[in-house]
C-alpha cells in the first residue's frame, strides 16, 4: 500500500507543481498584458504655467505627438501658480498609473525648494522620466547702451556700481538667477528690476527703461530687427540660432551659464513598464523634424536626456541654484 501511495503521489506532485507554474505564468502574462495595454484612456499632462508660455507650448507639442504615438488623447491641463508648485502638488497626489504626467522647467525641482516655504519637494515626491528640451539665455541690452561687447559692459558696471539695471521675469525666475550668476562671476553690482513675466521685461529693455536682460529666447525677432543688442550667449554652449555670438566660455566668464531645461515627471511608483514606454515614444516624438521646428520657433531645442542623465543634471543644477539663492539672499515674497 505504501509503495502504491508512493507511486501515485509523485504524479500528483507533478500535477500540483504544473498547476502552480501555470497559475504564475497566467498572472505574469495577465500583468504584462495589462501594462502593455497602457494607455486605455486619455492621458493628462499637468503644466504649472498659463497657456501660451514656453512650458505650455512645449507640453502641447509633446501632447500632440504622444496622442498619435499612443493612440489615446493626451491633453494639457494648466494649473498656474507658485512657479509650478501648485501643479507639482497635484501630480504628487495623483494615482501612479501613467495617466497623470508633469511637464515643467527643471527649476521647479532645483530652485523652488530654496525659494518657497512649501512642503512640496519634487526631488522626493516625483520620478523624473527624461528631459524634453532646453532653451539658452541671451545677454541683451537696450539699443542705446554705449557698449560694443560684454567686456565693455562689465567695465561700465564696475565703474558705476548699481547704476545699470537688469530686467527679469520676476524674483526667483531663471532670468533673475542668470543675472545673479553673472554678477557673482564678474564681481559687478547691477540693480535687479523684477517684472511679471519675460515679455514685459523685454518691452522695458526695448523702451530703454532697463539697461539689460537675460532673455530666454523671446527677443529673437527684436535682436534681428535691432531693437535690442545681443552681446553674449549666457551659456558655455554655442547657440544653434546665433552660432557666431560669443558664449560665456569664449569670454572667460566662469560658473555663470544657466540653460533652462524642461522635463517630464510622473508620480512615484508609476510602473516601470509604463515609464519605459513613455520614454521610448517621447524620444521618437522629439526626434521628428516637425517638433524641432516648433521648438525652434520658441528658441528651444528638443534635447532628450534619459533618466540617469536627467537625474544627474537635476542634482548638479540643484546644488548650484540652492547655493546661489542662499548666498544672494533671494527671497520670493
Amino acid at each position: 500500500m505504501n509503495t502504491s501511495f508512493h507511486h501515485t503521489g509523485e504524479p500528483l506532485r507533478r500535477v500540483f507543481f504544473a498547476a502552480v507554474a501555470s497559475l504564475v505564468l497566467m498572472c505574469a502574462s495577465g500583468s504584462a498584458l495589462a501594462q502593455a495595454a497602457w494607455p486605455t484612456k486619455s492621458v493628462r499632462i499637468v503644466v504649472g504655467f498659463a497657456p501660451g508660455g514656453t512650458t505650455d507650448v512645449m507640453a502641447r507639442v509633446v501632447a500632440q505627438g504622444l496622442t498619435e504615438a499612443l493612440g489615446q488623447t493626451v491633453i494639457v491641463d494648466n494649473k498656474p501658480g507658485a512657479s509650478g508648485n501648485i501643479a507639482a502638488g497635484e501630480v504628487i497626489k495623483a494615482a501612479p498609473d501613467g495617466y497623470t504626467l508633469f511637464v515643467a522647467p527643471t527649476s521647479v525641482e532645483t530652485a523652488n525648494p530654496s525659494l518657497f516655504k512649501s512642503p512640496i519637494l519634487p526631488s522626493r515626491d516625483l520620478t523624473p522620466v527624461m528631459s524634453i528640451g532646453r532653451t539658452q539665455m541671451y545677454l541683451i541690452t537696450r539699443p542705446g547702451l554705449e557698449v560694443k561687447d560684454t567686456k565693455q559692459l562689465i567695465a561700465m558696471a564696475k565703474a558705476n556700481p548699481g547704476k545699470l539695471s537688469y530686467a527679469s521675469a520676476g524674483t526667483g525666475t531663471p532670468p533673475q538667477l542668470a543675472g545673479e550668476l553673472f554678477k557673482q562671476s564678474t564681481g559687478t553690482f547691477i540693480t535687479h528690476v523684477p517684472y511679471r513675466g519675460a515679455a514685459p521685461a523685454l518691452q522695458d529693455v526695448m523702451a530703454s527703461q532697463a539697461d539689460l536682460a537675460f532673455d530666454p529666447g523671446i527677443a529673437f525677432p527684436h535682436i534681428k530687427s535691432g531693437k535690442v543688442k545681443l552681446l553674449a550667449v549666457a551659456s558655455d554652449k554655442k547657440s544653434p540660432f546665433f552660432p557666431d555670438v560669443p558664449t560665456y566660455a569664449d569670454l572667460g566668464i566662469k560658473n555663470a551659464g544657466l540653460d533652462i531645461w524642461f522635463g517630464l515627471w510622473v508620480p512615484n511608483n508609476t510602473p516601470a513598464e509604463v515609464t519605459a514606454r513613455l520614454s521610448r515614444e517621447l524620444a521618437k516624438v522629439l526626434a521628428t523634424a516637425a517638433v524641432k521646428q516648433r521648438f525652434g520657433d520658441l528658441g528651444a531645442e528638443p534635447v532628450t536626456l534619459e533618466t540617469a542623465e536627467f537625474k544627474k543634471l537635476l542634482a548638479e543644477e540643484g546644488k548650484t541654484l540652492s547655493a546661489l539663492i542662499r548666498d544672494r539672499k533671494i527671497v520670493v515674497e
